[in-house]
Order: structure tokens, then C-alpha cells, then sequence
């Protein structure tokens, strides 16, 4: 998957759990429970796997049930919507080109399943 140019800049992670996954088709930023802060190593692996997510075929339900918002030392730099069904991503930022806020991804390679066992562990 491909990050935003920013996200060498991240210090803190949120995780959430969306609880409306109907608001993501028009909405501009993500919404829900934050689950989990993460900083430090654990920033840099969350990373690495959102990076490591293989493109992969779209499905039309794009019903997202988790997120990631992504903070440097001031601001939000980004925050994405994963539809672990469709393997759709949804992300936001600032100046982030079109071609990269809808993204797909191989919900079933291993880095999809890690981060979802990830995901599902902070609750």
C-alpha cells in the first residue's frame, strides 16, 4: 500500500474501532472508538505493514471496521479507513493526491492478517 509522504514523520498512532462504517463512503476524516495509542517501535511496525500490503481486486461494500490516524510532533499527518471485506482503503491527509486516497489491498496476504490480529488485539 502505498503511505503518504508524510508518514516518515509519524511519533504517535491511534487505532479505532469505526463505528459507523456507512459515514466513510462521503465523509472526509475518520470517525470511531479509539482502541489503542501506539508510539515508539510499535509506530514503525504498524507502518511497516500498512506499506506491506499488497494491491489487490476491489469490492463494492467498503464498510471499514478499523482505522489508523497518524500524528507527528504538531499535527495529523494522515489517517486511513481499511475495509477488511471489499480490500478497500480509504486515506486522508493534507495535499494527498487523488490516485492514492482510494487504495485496495490483499486482505488475505500475511501483512493484512497480522495488522487485523493487531487490530483485534487492542480491544
Amino acid at each position: 500500500m502505498l503511505l503518504p509522504l508524510t508518514h516518515g514523520k509519524t511519533e504517535r498512532f491511534e487505532v479505532f474501532r469505526i463505528t459507523d462504517p456507512v459515514r466513510h463512503l462521503t465523509s472526509e476524516d475518520l470517525a470511531g472508538d479509539t482502541a489503542a495509542v501506539r508510539v515508539g517501535d510499535q509506530v514503525q511496525q504498524a507502518l511497516s505493514l500498512i506499506a506491506d500490503l499488497p494491491g489487490s481486486e476491489m469490492y463494492r461494500c467498503f464498510l471499514p471496521g478499523w482505522g489508523v490516524r497518524a500524528h507527528g510532533p504538531t499535527d495529523v499527518l494522515f489517517e486511513i479507513a481499511f475495509c477488511f471485506r471489499c480490500h478497500g482503503a480509504r486515506v486522508w491527509g493534507p495535499d494527498l493526491p487523488v490516485e492514492q486516497q482510494g487504495q485496495t489491498f490483499d486482505a488475505e496476504s500475511p501483512a493484512a492478517v497480522e495488522l487485523l490480529r493487531r487490530f483485534r488485539s487492542c480491544v
